[in-house]
């Protein structure tokens, strides 16, 4: 800590982000553990954060994140999505697909960018908003894949024809850890197979958006 920052936000940032990595939610006595502070303070900021929604205690005293959450989490987007444009613009150009960012919204992979390119005589109308299962599409099997194996490597992409619309073909590789955003890089195309070179360069193209979230 600093002169400058204040040390009751950065415990309460702490509580959001322990409370957010677990699925079933964390007592008042783990956080006093985990934070290094008396169960006092990790009461009034628990408290604090239940009055803007932030956090919410169900009967047996487990905090888990609140649904105050996601209302901040819907004006993440625009910024996610104009950080996005340069390295998706270059993907789409380069093989000729419309190219695609998806982010995870609770169940489902919701795409939040989307480019066209500019020099083909047709491709895959995708328009943002569009939202899908996370276990159809590339897009969401990307981001399933990149919850549960190292991504490190060109192999870090997943291949698909027909999920979501026939006679279209996906590529798409998940975000690599790290960059505060679970979603993946894509691109769909009317094609009854992939190029070979889609692949790597999907990859290459979720790393550098992802460069640029951090």
């Amino acid at each position: 800590m600093t002169a400058e920052t204040s040390q009751t936000l950065d415990r309460g940032l702490r509580v959001l982000k322990l409370l957010a990595e677990t699925d079933h939610g964390l007592t008042v006595t783990e956080l006093s553990r985990r934070l290094g502070v008396n169960r006092t303070v990790v009461y009034r900021l628990l408290a604090t954060l239940e009055q803007h929604a932030l956090v919410r205690r169900d009967a047996g005293g487990r905090a888990r994140v609140g649904v105050g959450v996601l209302g901040l989490g819907r004006q993440v987007h625009p910024l996610v999505r104009e950080a996005a444009l340069p390295a998706l613009r270059s993907l789409a150009e380069d093989v000729g697909a419309t190219a695609h960012l998806t982010v995870v919204d609770g169940t489902e992979a919701l795409a939040v960018a989307v480019v066209e390119p500019s020099w083909t005589d047709y491709h895959v109308a995708y328009r943002a908003g569009f939202r899908h299962s996370l276990d159809r599409g590339a897009a969401g099997r990307a981001i399933l894949i990149g919850r549960c194996k190292d991504i490190d490597n060109e192999d870090g992409y997943i291949l698909t024809h027909g999920e979501l619309e026939a006679g279209a073909s996906g590529a798409a590789a998940p975000l690599p850890p790290g960059c505060g955003i679970e979603g993946s890089v894509g691109v769909v195309m009317l094609n009854d197979a992939i190029p070979p070179e889609i692949g790597p360069r999907v990859v290459r193209a979720a790393r550098e958006v992802a460069a640029v979230l951090r």
